[in-house]
């Protein structure tokens, strides 16, 4: 399969279809006018946060004629660097959004899964390359999020992502006609409807629940390592965990080949848990101190960590529900988790291509029920995909003995890649744009 040929038919970002009147972000404090609005064709979607979701979101609102504004926090987009793995229910979706080039140029294609034990003890493996493909019509790949985040740019109009925009509160209008926004620079813009795309510390999410992020007392190192000064396996297309007691270790390569993505979890104290962030700077000595021990290409790569971020990992309890009659929620924000299915990324794609969906085509006054349709497509989906994430928690990381022997032979038994189907072969966002021909 070529990447490239699963873009036919999508309209082209920026056409002046899409451009609608989507950059009418008025600087007003007076509330919209129901009557006013009644009839519009589109509404105007204020997207917060310009992360893998909301990019996503935006590009598939700009492909089915959708009005949007991006209001991002950060003054400069970056991506730390690490990679991630984007399995078939994601890579479908973005393959019809025409980001196949893209991915053809920078992403690998993954031909195996494999576990073993600290020790090197084989567990399991899934097979995925070409049965991937055949089973699922999309490969299994793993990317640089830089690249897939530079990927996701090409499909927006720059003009609309306002950066350096700090959401303060955003509050709906008491007769549902619209959301005001207020930023950190005293701001105060109108939208039709509010996307909080903005994390695991939503602003948008505390207009509807006001909760915290639950420490799971693990973090992870992550980082990448050149492959030139690596062993030649390390160029093998494959996903590797290596799972032992307190820990476990995943590497796969991103770049193109050029590079090899790690991500080291680990135990952290739970008296004073630090705060959940990407981009806090890691002790490369504390990594090998754990895992300098473990077998083969683990101890290599450790041993070649010059620099390394550490990430404490937090989620919190799935929502039964995340959206008013103009407000919603997608990726982190609805629904944060652990990272040990690999799905984060993955599910924030799906979100925004089913939110995007519901959208399509959706006058004003028909936005209560298209939350609501999309929130009925996604919460059961996504509260799944927490619990089994945080249960892996602990799965993973068992001691040496019958516990973790008897989880070995569970996870080979169910190795074969037909049992992801449930995960894989999810369609979303169908109505997003036009299939291929």
């Amino acid at each position: 399969m070529r990447l490239g040929r699963d873009a036919g038919g999508r309209r082209q970002p920026g056409n002046s279809e899409s451009r609608g009147n989507s950059g009418d972000s008025r600087d007003s404090g007076a509330s919209p006018s129901p009557a006013g609005r009644t009839g519009r064709a589109r509404p105007q979607v204020a997207v917060v946060g310009a992360g893998i979701g909301g990019l996503t979101l935006a590009g598939a609102l700009a492909a089915n004629g959708t009005p949007y504004v991006i209001h991002e926090q950060t003054r400069e987009l970056s991506e730390v660097g690490a990679g991630v793995q984007l399995s078939p229910n994601a890579i479908r979706p973005l393959l019809r959004l025409g980001l196949g080039p893209a991915l053809e140029e920078h992403a690998v294609r993954i031909e195996a899964m494999e576990v073993r034990g600290w020790n090197g003890r084989p567990i399991a493996r899934t097979p995925l390359g070409a049965e991937c493909e055949r089973m699922f019509a999309a490969p299994y790949l793993t990317i640089h999020r830089a690249h897939l985040h530079d990927a996701l740019l090409s499909l927006i109009d720059r003009d609309r992502l306002g950066l350096g925009q700090r959401l303060r509160a955003a509050r709906e209008h008491p007769d549902a006609s619209g959301v005001r926004l207020t930023f950190d620079d005293g701001t105060v813009r109108e939208a039709d409807l509010v996307v909080g795309a903005d994390g695991i510390h939503s602003t948008v999410r505390e207009t509807l629940r006001r909760d915290e992020p639950v420490y799971s007392g693990l973090g992870i190192y992550r980082g990448l390592v050149p492959a030139e000064v690596l062993p030649a396996e390390s160029r093998e297309r494959l996903v590797r965990l290596w799972l032992g007691p307190g820990g476990h270790f995943v590497c796969y390569p991103v770049a193109s080949g050029a590079y090899l993505s790690y991500a080291a979890t680990v135990p952290l104290p739970s008296d004073a848990p630090p705060r959940e962030s990407w981009s806090r700077p890691g002790d490369p000595e504390e990594l090998r101190a754990v895992f300098g021990g473990w077998t083969g290409l683990v101890a290599d790569i450790v041993a070649a960590v010059e620099s390394t971020h550490q990430w404490a990992l937090h989620d919190r309890p799935p929502l039964r529900t995340w959206s008013t009659d103009r407000i919603t929620l997608l990726g982190d924000a609805a629904h944060p988790m652990l990272p040990f299915m690999a799905q984060g990324a993955n599910q924030a794609i799906e979100d925004a291509m089913d939110l995007a969906g519901c959208l399509a085509d959706a006058p004003f006054e028909a936005i209560p029920e298209r939350l609501a349709r999309y929130e009925s497509l996604r919460v059961p989906r996504t509260a799944e995909v927490q619990r089994g994430s945080r249960a892996n928690a602990g799965i993973l990381h068992l001691p040496d003995g019958p516990a973790q022997r008897r989880r070995d032979a569970h996870m080979a038994v169910h190795a074969a890649l037909h049992d992801r189907t449930a995960l894989y072969a999810h369609e979303t966002g169908r109505s997003v744009v036009p299939a291929p021909a």
